[in-house]
């Protein structure tokens, strides 16, 4: 065999405008939306709103919409670490600085920060999300599916039959 042949591109196969078209073969739409803070003073927090829809067989809904805070990102990562054989992405940092006393802006609850942070929120879940080893992950399904999240869980994949 000469390796001019072994290593010859494959033709391209011309794709119709239908196939351009058509809904994808396999899809996971993750966006971070509508934040809100809630309560005064020391129990102030800002949640924002989790929409997912996919078509993946791995995930029991194929639409959901759910409420999350920082922390709750937080319990997320620190559950695949120890989980799952993934490296898994840093998380927005913390502003720190942000949420000393005696400010004269809103920090952590300004606007301009709560936008920033729900832009890097969304990109690090979607990279999660979109891991074929963290998909099995029972913590992420909890967390894009379920309303209330049960930290008492016993960690495991998902099993698809």
């Amino acid at each position: 065999m000469s390796t001019g042949v072994a290593t010859q591109r494959l033709a391209p196969k011309r794709q119709t405008l239908d196939e351009a078209y058509a809904p994808p073969a396999n899809f996971l739409e993750i966006e971070i939306t509508n934040p809100i803070t809630h309560g005064v003073a020391k129990t102030r927090y800002t949640d924002y709103e989790i929409r997912m829809r996919t078509n993946l067989p791995v995930f029991k809904l194929k639409e959901s919409s759910v409420r999350r805070r920082y922390s709750d990102f937080e319990w997320l990562r620190s559950e695949l670490e120890r989980d799952s054989k993934i490296v898994v992405p840093p998380l927005p940092g913390k502003a720190l600085k942000r949420m000393m006393p005696f400010r004269s802006d809103d920090g952590i609850f300004e606007e301009g920060f709560i936008e920033d942070r729900r832009k890097g929120l969304e990109q690090f879940l979607n990279k999660v999300a979109g891991h074929p080893l963290a998909q099995n992950e029972k913590c992420l399904h909890m967390f894009l599916q379920e309303p209330v999240i049960d930290k008492n869980y016993v960690p495991g994949k998902i099993r698809t039959t």
